[in-house]
């Protein structure tokens, strides 16, 4: 099994860089599993409560399960993927069965700040955007999609999210293999990663 750990910040664009290289893979090879899915079980907190976790910093995120779930992968054994509801704030009390692929994908802006779980991945990568189109993406995301107000998105950014990308996940860039800007102009870089996992596979 390849598995391959890609981080960068907030609204970067990782998304698009993952469905770019499972794009170009057989359906059957590929699977993919986002940090998101890992936040901590939040389910005995107030929804006031929740609201006021950092939920940006390393220990928001349950990694211990993280790691023990991408072992049993490798391992060749089915595992329960948590689900997390962005709205809700807390992991749902239903999990997605997740089978072992060939290549293994996980993705999400702390994965290369945890050193245990970086030592599992066989290459790393990191999609690096301009800050100013970052905020923007995170504004349009979290207001359109997780249905917070603009007042809430703001001040969790400047409290929060860019304290913490100052602090633990553009530091992590070092540890990358490849890192990816995010522009129009990342095909190569894209393919680059795509000949790699073809060259592994084959």
């Amino acid at each position: 099994m390849l598995i391959i750990g890609i981080a960068g910040g907030t609204g970067c664009g990782k998304t698009t860089v993952v469905k770019q290289i499972v794009d170009e893979l057989p359906k059957d090879v590929v699977g993919v599993i986002s940090q998101d899915s890992y936040y901590n079980d939040l389910s005995h907190m107030s929804k006031e409560e929740r609201g006021a976790v950092n939920f940006d910093h390393p220990n928001s995120i349950d990694f211990e399960l993280l790691i023990s779930h991408l072992e049993q992968l490798k391992a060749g054994k089915s595992i329960e993927k948590p689900k997390y509801s962005f709205v809700e704030e807390t992991r749902l009390a239903e999990t997605i069965l997740t089978h072992p692929r060939k290549v293994m994908i996980v993705e999400g802006i702390l994965v290369l700040s945890n050193p245990k779980l970086r030592d599992l991945f066989d290459i790393k990568i990191f999609v690096h955007a301009d800050s100013d189109e970052r905020l923007i993406r995170r504004l349009q995301r979290d207001i359109k999609e997780r249905g917070h107000d603009l007042e809430k998105v703001l001040y969790r950014y400047q409290s929060a999210v860019k304290p913490m990308h100052d602090q633990f996940i553009e530091p992590s860039k070092e540890f990358a293999d490849i890192i990816i800007p995010n522009n129009h102009y990342n095909t190569v870089a894209v393919d680059m990663v795509r000949t790699i996992i073809n060259n592994k596979l084959h």
